[in-house]
């Protein structure tokens, strides 16, 4: 799991991390306050830590701006303990609110009681799909033939996922740019194109070169040969 904290308090930024980290989590924070939108976007964290009280734009603005793109749980962490300000961060999307000086073994349960609400963190699910002789590894965002292993980026991944769980049934480009979308991935028409054109190049080095299908006016089907 990936944690993005936003806290321009280096020391805090530090032990948090540290904290964090032992618990198998991967830790970052923005280079600068002025984009942390930015940052944001590209590390794509599970979950966000945000203080209010930071340079340029406080944390309200952030938690607005990422709350018009993403669903992602922000948890604030703030000297601020006025009611009114943790009615406001959660009027804002927040999904909790600690307020400092904390302990950093409640900080540490919220953050794990959050993932498991979000992510279901710690159910067992299936390590692989079996699809038409392949095995795709979900843990591994790889699929295997023969003994072949081709390696798919998370979009195509997503996709293949989201078209082999349809079961032989259309899917639309719609629905695909929509799933995306709810995952976070931020994918337009031009570039579901792409990624459609990119991961049958890489199953036909598999020979499921016929396995993903154009419905003209329709969308996708992956079908079972």
């Amino acid at each position: 799991m990936k944690i993005f904290i936003v806290e321009d308090d280096l020391a805090i930024f530090n032990s948090l991390k540290e904290t964090l980290t032992k618990w198998g989590m991967q830790v970052s924070g923005p280079l600068n306050f002025k984009d942390v939108l930015e940052h944001f976007k590209s590390d794509e964290p599970h979950l966000i830590i945000m203080d209010i009280q930071l340079p340029i734009y406080d944390g309200f603005h952030w938690c607005r701006e990422i709350r018009l793109i993403s669903k992602v749980p922000i948890i604030f962490l703030s000297s601020r303990d006025h009611p009114m300000d943790m009615v406001m961060a959660m009027h804002m999307g927040a999904d909790d609110y600690i307020p400092k000086p904390f302990h950093s073994d409640v900080l540490l349960a919220k953050v794990q009681a959050t993932l498991r609400r979000v992510y279901a963190y710690g159910e067992k699910s299936p390590d692989f799909i079996k699809w038409n002789g392949a095995l795709i590894d979900l843990k591994r965002g790889i699929i295997r033939m023969n003994e072949i292993e081709t390696e798919l980026t998370k979009n195509e991944f997503f996709i293949l996922i989201v078209l082999v769980k349809a079961n032989n049934e259309i899917v639309s480009r719609d629905e695909l740019i929509r799933s995306l979308w709810d995952d976070e991935r931020f994918v337009n028409d031009n570039t579901l194109t792409v990624n459609i054109t990119r991961l049958r190049h890489k199953l036909e080095n598999l020979g499921l070169q016929e396995a993903i299908l154009t419905k003209k006016g329709l969308g996708y089907v992956a079908v079972t040969l």
